[in-house]
């Protein structure tokens, strides 16, 4: 019996040190570290105003700002109330998390050059289904479902007009390929 209590305690001990070597802002086995959630994962801005920090703290200079409220990110470390996270163009730095939402959101082809023809809003998951809208790359995006293959969005127009409908996607930067999101 002794045994066991020895060995129980020396792993427990060992957890715990493994666990408080962990360098600053980086996952343990697992990519977990703070909320529990899975990381990497796809969140968007909350607000038009967002620094982004060089080091998990607000005595780290902020890098960048972003102006844009719904832009997609993704997740790729916490830190206590930390978020390390990667734009579309591949930008990564460090956010509070009180700046970030749940909502999914995501932006039509980021990485198309200018002239490409734009890419069309259907109205079924089909290729030869009716065209409700020309979406121009770098369009935000609500999206609402994903199966796969097709994803259901939603876009606000200036006139508070949604259009809603679907597109493929590998064409959309913010959900993973064959995620389902219901």
């Amino acid at each position: 019996m002794r045994k066991i209590v020895v060995a129980v305690a020396a792993f427990l001990l060992s957890a715990v040190s493994a666990q408080a070597q962990q360098p600053q802002g980086q996952q343990p086995p697992g990519g977990r570290l703070g909320t529990g959630l899975p990381v990497p994962r796809y969140v968007s801005l909350k607000t038009d105003r967002v620094n982004l920090r060089e080091g998990p703290s607000k005595d780290h200079r902020t890098a960048w700002v972003f102006q844009r409220a719904g832009l997609p990110v993704e997740i790729i470390a916490e830190y206590e109330t930390w978020r390390r996270i990667r734009d579309s163009e591949g930008t990564e730095g460090w956010v509070l998390h009180s700046l970030l939402s749940g909502r999914r959101t995501a932006l039509v082809m980021p990485w198309a050059k200018t002239g490409e023809p734009p890419i069309s809003l259907l109205e079924r998951p089909e290729d030869k289904s009716g065209v409700v809208a020309q979406m121009q790359p770098g369009v935000i995006t609500n999206v609402k479902a994903c199966d796969g293959k097709w994803c259901r969005v939603m876009i606000t127009m200036d006139n508070a007009r949604d259009l809603d409908g679907y597109v493929q996607q590998e064409r959309l930067w913010g959900v993973y390929p064959n995620e389902q999101i219901e």
